[in-house]
């Protein structure tokens, strides 16, 4: 595939995606089912290293 024709295919490509109504771009959005872990959602980073850091240290 030529530099011409993978421009002219993202192009298009940006075109139909912008051209689309918001909502349906909503709707084909991905959705991550999975959950964050319970300790990092709520506290942070600092008790996912705190872990990793015992972990490494065993």
């Amino acid at each position: 595939m030529s530099v011409n024709e993978y421009v002219k295919y993202m192009t298009q490509q940006f075109t139909k995606f912008i051209d689309r109504p918001p909502n349906e771009k909503r709707t084909q959005k991905p959705v991550d089912s999975a959950q964050p872990v319970y300790t990092n959602r709520w506290l942070g980073l600092l008790p996912f290293a705190w872990k990793l850091f015992l972990n490494k240290a065993d």
